[in-house]
């Protein structure tokens, strides 16, 4: 083996290429795809500092890359100031380490390259795979989860090892007892018996000479999905016991190469864990524990044999995206000690995760530990808002209530390894009273660990406890795919997804997340264009009210990730099925107008009309298809949906909007907001729109009457016309109905209903009103992404400098750099910080009542502005 260093020297007057991306990852390994997409930022603090071209070279020699040399791939000096390029070169290999950087030109023809980064290919073949799917014989209903073990002889210096592994279910992997990595519920959910996942795993330094032993733990994850529940997932077509295959594919610095697979060689044994519930928990014997069980030397004699089993799917592909972990780690704030035996933390924060016990008592003793959000009045732990569609056996399986049996032979330390929950509380029974503290426990918050990219900070509490609430939210429902609520369904509920997709990609480099996740709408798209309600779905959701409102994530989700990242990949993907959808809707519904839908989901008090607001979904679906379409240069498309989506927009206008009055409908802050956000109003009527809606939220005392559509919309409609000092007021209420109502109540993540009393729809940790989190990048700070010039390579900046609020700064890392709003009132002057990226450009759009120009364009670098205010 031997290291690469690449030094970089450069002038402080030259760009240097850096952040350098494969696929939106960072150096990964194990990829699939034969051409990879390869991104990277511009490090140049010049003022107008732009990319005129550039070069990328690829090889699997590191060091022609030291040499500036690239046999694999050598694009040549392209003009051009795109950061994103599409590998073209030779084919790629399977089971290979190629390295690549990227050179950039400026505007004055100085040169600068990258260091240099990598990308391994995996199988890229379902047919490069050489072991066989192994299970442990058992069936369906078998509840312990199983360890596998194979021991080894390696006897030459090893160069490199990879554990190529895909499960159909959970798995944990061990190589010489060392438990490899730090993901958490690998590999991620999909619709199993269409496609599955397999991860890499560089394990070269676990390896050693002579005897060797991989171990893996195999938990039920979805695919044998135990727990009863009224989705229906004990009743998948997948389901199943849950399987696996492995290579570990040794590369010897003798160039020869030796795989290690599954076969019937392996052995098998029950494992401590006794129960695994993706939905419910996970139960643990510590009086089972097999101490040494992957280590070499361990007797398996008493071990028995594996099974053969099929392939889930022909569908086998790498995992390329974040993955889960245990990302940040809450000690208890408070514990109260109810009795001997009960003991109630609190963590001071909602979150998704497991908590982790340590604990010494008598053998047998039986531990549950009951996560929650609420507290009854008597201090015990409250469930009854999130079990409510549990139908499994309260006592043997207690929702959200881990079990662990104490094997009194020492401090047990106990994580659940296959499941997560929603919590803040947890309760503590114990069969034999025990002595535990505020030390006994800690909680992790578990989620798909997706880079932080925006910032807000403000002069007001309110606005960042909002803010940090909605990203917490954000962060509890993300696992592999979005979720409604991390306990009661822990179900990918499209709408709520799509609601609060600009939150997500303000605030987070969520991408991969979103490819993986789209990838699951096309494997559960049947082939009239219909999607279901819940996407990963062992059925459930195919009903009657899975329609435009929430299922138009297939457009709007690719559309959104083409505007902020500029790249199209995923756009291109989903093409065919956005068609399939709009073709649907189109056929059932001739005169443009549909029901189809679930309508503006838990409201205030008014009820808007299904019609109106399915229809505007059906309008932005196929205004979205019509602009994929000319972006692919398929033109008769163009012009059908761009007529299609006229048709739409005129019948919406003929039937809902009175002109004369610029009503909607009954004119309800949804029915007022949802068009004028969606762009459906004629241009002429829009400021009577407008005017409409500012006098209806005026009416409530600047409060809420929405539900999620109009939650999606209300605050965009008021600040995109006209009226900011509206949408601030409403976006800052503490008072019911409002989000700063959660806040002054405790709330440490968004909830399901504005109303706290409410008896039903009362999770404590949902999404769906989320897009509050977007509009302050947008609304305050005046950060837009243009679809003309994507991934913000033009910036769109129409801030709104609120006098009530002191000081305001928005901070955003695009694709392209740090995007910087940023400014504070100075009695009747605004000095407004603005930082653009390299090789982008601005236009700031100034509100009327600052003095002088209304526009003013801005090239790359930073910007300190003093504003008059006019009287």
């Amino acid at each position: 083996m031997f290291l690469i260093f690449s030094f970089i020297l450069r002038s402080e007057s030259t760009p240097l290429p850096t952040g350098l991306k494969t696929d939106h990852l960072e150096n990964p390994i194990g990829i699939d795809n034969p051409s990879p997409r390869l991104t990277w930022r511009i490090d140049d603090s010049r003022q107008g500092a732009l990319q005129s071209a550039y070069r990328i070279i690829v090889d699997i020699d590191s060091m022609k890359m030291l040499k500036g040399e690239g046999s694999i791939w050598d694009s040549g000096k392209v003009n051009s100031d795109n950061q994103l390029a599409t590998y073209d070169g030779k084919n790629l290999d399977p089971f290979t380490k190629y390295y690549w950087r990227v050179t950039v030109w400026d505007g004055s023809e100085q040169e600068s390259m990258s260091g240099i980064q990598s990308f391994e290919t995996g199988m890229m073949d379902i047919g490069n795979w050489q072991g066989n799917w192994i299970g442990d014989g058992k069936d369906i209903h078998y509840e312990a989860a199983p360890y596998f073990r194979k021991k080894f002889e390696t006897n030459k210096e090893i160069a490199s090892a990879r554990v190529y592994i895909a499960v159909a279910g959970l798995y944990e992997l061990h190589v010489n007892g060392e438990k490899i990595g730090n993901h958490r519920l690998d590999p991620m959910y999909t619709r199993f018996d269409r496609r599955n996942l397999y991860l890499t795993h560089d394990v070269t330094t676990q390896l050693q000479k002579g005897e060797n032993v991989i171990g893996v733990t195999l938990g039920n994850g979805w695919y044998n999905h135990q727990a009863m529940g009224v989705w229906d997932f004990h009743r998948a077509p997948w389901r199943n016991r849950p399987t696996f295959c492995l290579d570990l594919r040794i590369t010897y610095t003798d160039g020869t190469v030796e795989t290690i697979s599954t076969n019937l060689s392996w052995k098998k044994t029950d494992s401590p864990i006794i129960k695994n519930n993706i939905y419910t928990a996970e139960h643990y014997d510590a009086r089972l524990e097999l101490n040494g069980w992957s280590k070499p030397g361990f007797d398996d004699s008493k071990w028995h044999g594996v099974g053969l089993r099929g392939v889930p799917s022909q569908n086998v592909t790498a995992q390329q995206l974040r993955p889960i972990r245990n990302v940040s780690t809450f000690p208890a704030k408070s514990v109260n000690k109810i009795d001997a035996q009960t003991y109630v933390f609190d963590f001071g924060q909602n979150m998704s995760g497991v908590t982790e016990i340590k604990v010494t008592g008598e053998e047998g003793t039986e531990l549950r530990i009951k996560h929650g959000e609420r507290l009854y009045d008597n201090g015990r732990v409250d469930m009854s808002n999130i079990d409510v569609y549990y139908r499994g056996d309260a006592e043997k399986d207690p929702f959200q209530t881990d079990i662990l049996i104490l094997s009194g032979k020492k401090e047990d330390q106990f994580m659940a390894r296959f499941n997560y929950k929603g919590f803040r509380y947890v309760e503590v029974t114990s069969s034999k009273p025990i002595q535990l503290d505020e030390n006994s426990i800690t909680a992790h918050f578990m989620h798909s660990d997706v880079p932080p990219v925006g910032k807000i900070e403000t002069s007001s509490d309110l606005i960042n406890k909002i803010w940090k609430a909605t990203n917490n939210a954000y962060l509890s429902n993300l696992m592999g795919y979005p979720t409604d609520c991390p306990q009661r369904e822990k179900n990918g509920w499209t709408g709520d997804a799509h609601f609060a997709i600009e939150t997500a990609l303000y605030n987070f480099d969520g991408i991969t997340v979103y490819e993986k996740w789209l990838a699951d709408h096309r494997d559960e798209q049947q082939p009239n264009g219909v999607l279901p309600d819940i996407i990963p779905t062992g059925g459930w959701g195919y009903g009657t009210h899975n329609g435009l409102d929430w299922t138009s994530t297939i457009a709007i989700i690719p559309w959104e990730i083409y505007r902020f990242y500029g790249d199209s990949k995923l756009l291109e993907d989903c093409y065919d099925n956005i068609k399939r959808y709009v073709d649907y809707v189109d056929r059932t519904s001739p005169e443009g107008l549909t029901s189809w839908g679930r309508g503006d989901w838990v409201p205030v008090k008014s009820r808007s009309n299904l019609e109106l607001t399915s229809s505007i979904y059906f309008y932005v679906d196929a205004t979205i298809l019509a602009e994929a379409a000319e972006l692919f240069g398929k033109e008769a498309d163009h012009r059908y949906y761009t007529t299609l989506a006229g048709k739409i927009k005129n019948a919406i206008n003929k039937k809902y909007l009175d002109r004369e009055t610029g009503m909607y409908a009954s004119g309800t802050q949804t029915e007022l907001s949802m068009p004028l956000q969606w762009k459906v109003v004629p241009e002429d009527i829009a400021p009577k729109v407008a005017q409409n809606l500012a006098r209806k939220v005026e009416e409530t005392g600047f409060h809420l009457d929405v539900g999620t559509l109009g939650a999606k919309a209300i605050l965009n409609a008021l600040s995109e016309n006209g009226y900011p000092e509206i949408a601030y007021k409403v976006a800052v209420q503490d008072t019911y109905p409002s989000w700063g109502w959660w806040i002054v109540n405790g709330a440490t993540t968004l909830l399901e209903n504005w109303d706290l009393a409410a008896t039903r729809d009362i999770s404590d940790n949902h999404m769906m009103f989320g897009d509050v989190g977007a509009w302050f990048f947008k609304g305050l700070g005046g950060i837009y992404p243009d679809a003309a010039q994507p991934g913000f390579k033009h910036i769109i900046l129409r801030p709104h400098f609120e006098k009530s609020l002191e000081r305001f700064d928005a901070q955003f890392q695009s694709p392209r750099g740090l995007i910087r709003s940023q400014w504070e009132w100075k009695k009747r002057k605004i000095r407004y910080h603005v930082v653009v990226p390299p090789n982008s450009s601005a236009t700031l759009y100034l509100p009327d009542y600052i003095k002088g120009d209304k526009l003013v364009k801005l090239d790359a670098g930073t910007h300190d502005l003093t504003f008059t205010v006019g009287k």
